[in-house]
């Protein structure tokens, strides 16, 4: 991907055809090995690093015109702070390995910098010119291959997480293998947000096929040339989500004794499935493993001439497995009749399907988890999210 970045887009490969040492990090464009002055009039290298503003594989504008610095203040060769880059502190974490201590502010103009060979260049120009004073060879043209970079599960660079500094958090997601049981309405939503973290494998599994009442309460628009082919439901997921993200594996079949298998080697899952042995067997089996897993429910009637009723979000995790246990049916006619009624509709199966994905981004860290909630009820007429902690 970042061989193609920089082979595409000429402001990327002018700046490695100039000798500077410049790289993808994450969603950052990043210059190793520029020289500057320090306080002590000492020569030192530092690391420039800006934001990367792609549209697919092309670059754009830049912006913001900022850039962040990992090194001392530099300085001119009286060992005086350079003035007019308009720097700031920014001792932050930007994860991918990344650490800014400044932020450095030099707008050309109105119009900002045209390209990433302007921009990066002229920060570089700044800060190594007191250094040439020192010694002549200081040079941020170091004409080094710079190091072999991390492949991505994304099609594309993923710039969000990083363009608004929570680089360093997105990252817990990697290596995690998700599998996602069901994807009739709800889960076809936790697809959608799971595909855009870095997970390292998202793993569906679901028998049934798209239909038409389908289309109605999922993610996206399908044609009705789709529509006609019946997909397989995971087959339909999987083409789509696939076009951003390479780790999804599709399994067309329902979850039996035959085919629990397929839950080997994940490290979470949610369950968006009916009651039934199936789900039996799904608990059964992620609890002998020791995966945390989430289960979903939801219950609407029609009380005259208007919807009402409940989702449900449940957890399960070592430490506490009873809770779920209590509050699931495998069976029907029990605990979890009020979620047996078939009615649903997109804005609610979005909505349960949110719940679910921000409870499992609290167990990874990416939220702050204060109630450490274990099961969560909405009910859509009093608009009121009721939370249960652990037993």
């Amino acid at each position: 991907m970042s061989h193609a970045l920089f082979s595409l887009n000429e402001d990327l490969r002018q700046l490695r055809e100039a000798g500077y040492s410049v790289q993808r990090v994450g969603g950052f464009l990043v210059m190793r090995e520029v020289p500057y002055v320090n306080a002590a009039r000492e020569v030192k290298r530092g690391t420039i690093i800006s934001d990367l503003c792609l549209s697919g594989d092309r670059t754009q504008k830049p912006e913001p015109h900022t850039v962040h610095f990992d090194g001392e203040f530099p300085c001119n060769a009286q060992g005086v702070q350079l003035s007019g880059i308009g720097a700031g502190s920014a001792e932050a974490d930007l994860g991918h390995g990344l650490r800014s201590r400044h932020i450095f502010s030099s707008k050309p103009g109105p119009q900002g910098y045209s390209n990433y060979f302007e921009k990066m260049s002229t920060y570089a120009s700044i800060l190594a010119g007191p250094a040439a004073v020192f010694d002549p060879t200081a040079t941020p043209r170091v004409y080094r291959e710079p190091d072999p970079e991390e492949e991505s599960v994304f099609n594309y660079v993923e710039t969000a997480s990083d363009r608004v500094g929570i680089g360093h958090l997105t990252v817990r997601f990697k290596g995690e293998r998700i599998a996602i049981l069901g994807v009739g309405g709800t889960g076809a939503y936790v697809v959608d947000q799971v595909a855009k973290t870095p997970v390292a494998e998202i793993r569906i599994i679901d028998g049934d096929e798209f239909l038409q009442h389908n289309a109605f309460r999922a993610p996206g628009a399908p044609s009705i040339k789709t529509l006609r082919e019946v997909p397989k439901k995971v087959d339909y997921y999987a083409a789509l989500y696939s076009k951003m993200h390479r780790g999804i594996t599709a399994h067309a079949v329902a979850i039996s004794a035959e085919t629990i298998h397929l839950l080997d080697g994940v490290s979470f899952a949610f369950l968006c499935m009916d009651a039934g042995e199936a789900k039996r067997l799904a608990v059964e089996k992620l609890e002998s493993m020791g995966v945390s897993f989430i289960d979903v429910g939801m219950g609407l009637t029609l009380d005259g001439d208007s919807l009402g009723g409940i989702l449900r979000v449940s957890t399960s995790t070592p430490e506490d497995r009873a809770t779920l246990r209590s509050r699931v049916s495998f069976t029907g006619g029990g605990t979890d009749d009020i979620y047996a009624t078939n009615i649903q509709v997109a804005d609610l199966n979005m909505l349960n399907a949110a719940l679910a994905v921000i409870k499992w981004k609290k167990l990874v860290g990416f939220y702050r988890d204060l109630e450490k909630e274990v099961q969560s009820t909405y009910t859509t007429d009093s608009n009121q999210l009721d939370n249960k902690g652990p037993e």
